[in-house]
């Protein structure tokens, strides 16, 4: 059992988690919701003290893992996490990723961590892939074996961080697939998404988290059909999300303005805001950005849309260091961003994107 009392995170002077109470069950599956940059990910992560809390308590199992001198190792044997981003080691095979934390945490000889490896390699259908590098498989493919990789540890609880926003869309399933077999095992997971449908079908209890804090919960039928507050209404009722990961150069462009071309028709649009975005989507990513990051190609792009309030939000998030766009120097491409902009703005953050910037698109 999780108990967090009174959790607080602050960056810099910025509150991100100002005050979560809560308690998650064994065995119970928790999903997180909520706005782009209200936290979720940030919660979970001071779950297994990823990030260390600025206040409050986060207790495992009657210990209080926060406590300044509790040993880290241990929570690592009780807690798993799934990123988004896979963090494979790509100079070694699939199954050496998973046979390794066996070797080095849990002391396991090679050959029964070789066992298990293959065992659970055959769980999420990946035992094709066993010898082959992380470089030679899909986004799917490489997701599966990060979960494959935390199942070798046998955690009690199991934390995803938006496991299924670096894929391609047609990746997704495969994914989600392996994610819904597990929540029919015993394990606790507490599971960050961006999918309403994936949400509402998994969960036991929904976390709407705004406000810094968990501004809602309940059981999937009473967040998505029976909402009390009115931000929780507004976000289920009328927000539409659209999402990119671009990890390389390789990324197609091209499908992705179709993507966005898509979306807008489907949300009813404006067709000059819907145009806004594409130039903003397009001079943002491809002008500025990929010039800008070299060869370490790390930007999502997230599209949010408010139909009742006609509101239209992109929330780009990119690169390990700290890089403003106005670096680039490319004055054509800011000109035509801030044209096509109500407001924009910057934010510095930790994690794995350095950099935040929120678009308010005309």
């Amino acid at each position: 059992m999780i108990e967090v009392k009174n959790l607080q995170k602050t960056y810099g002077n910025t509150p991100v988690i100002k005050d979560i109470s809560t308690t998650i069950n064994d065995g119970e599956i928790i999903v997180v919701i909520g706005p782009s940059g209200c936290g979720k990910s940030t919660f979970i992560r001071c779950l297994n003290m990823l990030e260390r809390p600025s206040g409050g308590k986060v207790i495992l199992d009657g210990e209080e893992i926060s406590a300044p001198d509790y040993d880290k190792s241990k929570i690592g044997r009780k807690i798993g996490m799934v990123f988004q981003s896979f963090n494979l080691f790509n100079h070694l095979t699939v199954l050496e990723n998973i046979m390794l934390p066996q070797m080095t945490i849990l002391m396991k000889d090679k050959q029964s961590a070789y066992d298990k490896a293959q065992r659970l390699l055959s769980q999420v259908n990946l035992q094709a892939k066993a010898f082959s590098f992380p470089s030679a498989l899909s986004g799917g493919q490489k997701q599966r074996a990060a979960i494959a990789r935390t199942l070798a540890m046998d955690p009690e609880i199991i934390l995803f961080d938006e496991p299924t926003s670096a894929l391609d869309p047609t990746m997704v399933g495969e994914v989600k697939s392996v994610i819904t077999h597990l929540t029919k095992s015993d394990r606790t997971m507490v599971i960050v998404t961006h999918d309403m449908d994936f949400a509402r079908n998994i969960a036991d209890r929904i976390f709407y988290i705004d406000e810094g804090t968990i501004y809602e919960e309940g059981t999937p039928d009473e967040i998505f059909n029976h909402p009390k507050k009115e931000k929780t209404k507004l976000f289920i009722h009328n927000l539409k999300l659209l999402e990119f990961a671009i990890n390389d150069r390789k990324f197609d462009f091209y499908d992705a303005r179709t993507t966005i071309e898509e979306y807008c028709q489907k949300n009813q649009i404006p067709y000059t805001k819907a145009y806004h975005l594409q130039s903003i989507f397009e001079e943002l990513c491809i002008e500025i950005l990929m010039p800008l990051l070299g060869d370490e190609i790390a930007i999502r792009f997230i599209i949010e849309y408010a139909q009742r309030k006609d509101v239209l939000n992109v929330t780009v998030l990119y690169g390990k260091k700290k890089l403003k766009i106005a670096e680039s120097h490319n004055e054509l491409a800011m000109d035509i961003i801030e044209g096509f902009s109500e407001s924009i703005r910057y934010a510095e953050q930790t994690g794995e994107y350095r950099n935040k910037i929120i678009i308010r698109v005309k």
